[in-house]
């Protein structure tokens, strides 16, 4: 497909490569401030970022990361065709010229933007990010856009949809050569709205760059991925990083009850319009909840000119304030709000986000993604306030990610009156020691879980466990269909294998009365 620009992309969705169709683009006057090896210039076609995809003639960029530097694939990117390299150091020993630049991820970001002709420009674009939240909002405002009869993407943790077809998503903010062929393509195709799950590695990593946006969201932000910000600060300061991705109108979307989002009001610049949304505190605008029980929740949203009731299917505090930041964004972008309240009624729920399993069973049961000690905290005392009976809480941690946060889980988790400790994605890490980890949070408060750490026995025990009026919770995983085990994925649902046990209970006669 060739768009105006002369953009073309056989395949945005498998391939980390761009190419042009038309005249070839300068290096020298898309990065001025560059410095060049051997040559006084670079003109180019094509560009790759990932050495195995280069073929011949590609300019291959080399993109620094926390733990590897990419420059030492240069030689395999020459070898499978590479004519040219864009580093941050000059490279001794390679005879094609090269491209110096101070930050290559940026770099990457300016010509894969040049190259598919500015296409977020064409574009009504919410980014959302933060700890919590994330893909709640973007499928909210995705069923809004729908029911207002817009053709609407969505870029995030569980699909990547252009608007006509959605596949599987590979990260929640998809690298950058294929956020902006996926952007393109939504341009394409004629879709006008898109909703972006903008996490803190793609702010960090410049990702998106001169994508901009015309509404920015902040959810909410607690602790994660310490294993790569390092701290609470650094990771503060790359969610902050999403205003440097707004138009000059643009409106900032902020959770006035939460500080980390809060916080950010002091950085959004005078020519951006900023409105707060929240329950507890008193923002621009605010909900009160006027019926909730585990088959949704009924709210009230008062702003300065609004004051109108909306019905979720969504369950919990935490989703009336993720359906508070899709309403904000949604009257921003001019949508009616009888069109609003019907777009939130319209989403039954969302794959693996406090998603019902139901088989019949006389007890509830959640799957839910909840990974972060705030996400689960919210969740359990959500599900122990609306339910009848014991709540009984499945979770673990992944391995190879922040331990410091395992701990937390543990003592998030302890406000169930079962909690059942086992393995998440332990990946090369060993699942004992994970474990252990989250059993030093449950010391400090003195209370001591069931622990089993094959997760499909876990589950079952809390399956078999479960009486008339309980409410199980399976958490951490929520809609991935898989668990890694080492360097290999094994497949694995929650949701798939709950039905299974369910229904050998259920012909077993097994579940049990109060």
């Amino acid at each position: 497909m060739t768009d105006p620009q002369g953009f073309i992309e056989a395949s945005p969705r498998t391939t980390r490569r761009l190419t042009l169709s038309g005249n070839p683009l300068s290096l020298h006057s898309l990065l001025p401030e560059a410095s060049f090896v051997d040559c006084a210039d670079i003109p180019f076609r094509s560009i790759s970022d990932d050495s195995r995809k280069c073929q011949v003639g590609d300019l291959f960029v080399a993109l620094s990361g926390s733990k590897h530097d990419a420059t030492k694939f240069c030689l395999e990117a020459i070898h499978n065709g590479a004519t040219a390299i864009l580093s941050e150091k000059p490279l001794p020993h390679v005879s094609i010229p090269q491209c110096i630049v101070s930050n290559s991820r940026h770099a990457l970001a300016v010509l894969c933007n040049t190259m598919t002709g500015d296409p977020a420009r064409s574009l009504k674009t919410v980014g959302v990010t933060g700890t919590n939240g994330k893909t709640t909002v973007t499928w909210l405002l995705r069923s809004i856009f729908r029911t207002h009869n817009l053709r609407a993407g969505m870029l995030g943790t569980i699909e990547y949809d252009d608007g006509v077809e959605s596949v599987d998503s590979t990260l929640t903010t998809p690298d950058c050569i294929s956020l902006h062929s996926h952007l393109a393509q939504m341009r394409d195709c004629g879709t006008t709205h898109v909703a972006l799950e903008i996490s803190s590695h793609a702010l960090d990593q410049n990702r998106l760059s001169d994508a901009q946006l015309d509404v920015a969201i902040v959810t909410n932000i607690t602790q994660d991925h310490f294993d790569y910000h390092g701290d609470y600060d650094s990771y503060l300061m790359a969610k902050t990083k999403i205003l440097d991705h707004c138009k000059k109108d643009a409106l900032v979307v902020l959770n006035i009850d939460d500080p980390g989002s809060a916080s950010i009001l002091q950085h959004v610049p005078d020519s951006q319009t900023c409105e707060t949304f929240g329950l507890n505190e008193r923002g621009t605008i605010r909900a009160e909840i006027v019926k909730t029980n585990l088959s949704g929740t009924t709210f009230r949203v008062f702003s300065e000119s609004l004051e109108s009731e909306f019905e979720t299917s969504l369950i919990g505090r935490h989703n009336v304030s993720n359906c508070l930041a899709a309403i904000s964004a949604s009257l921003k972008l001019g949508i009616p709000v009888d069109v609003v309240v019907e777009g939130i009624r319209n989403l039954k729920n969302v794959p693996g986000r406090l998603e019902p399993v139901d088989c019949g069973q006389p007890f509830d049961l959640f799957v839910d993604y909840a990974h972060t000690d705030d996400a689960l905290r919210r969740v359990v005392r959500s599900l122990k306030e609306l339910s009848q009976g014991r709540l009984i809480c499945v979770f673990g941690a992944g391995g190879d990610r922040d331990r410091s946060k395992r701990p937390l889980l543990g003592m998030a988790a302890s406000e169930a009156e079962i909690p059942i400790v086992t393995s998440d994605n332990p990946r090369t890490e060993d699942p004992h020691q994970i474990i252990e980890d989250i059993l030093s949070g449950f010391r400090k408060i003195g209370r001591k879980p069931y622990v089993e750490a094959d997760r499909e026995r876990a589950i079952r025990w809390a399956l078999d466990e479960a009486r008339q009026g309980d409410c199980v919770l399976i958490s951490g995983k929520g809609h991935e269909t898989y668990q890694i085990l080492g360097s290999e994925r094994i497949p694995f649902d929650d949701r798939e294998l709950s039905i299974q046990i369910l229904s050998e209970m259920e012909e077993a006669s097994a579940f049990q009365a109060a």
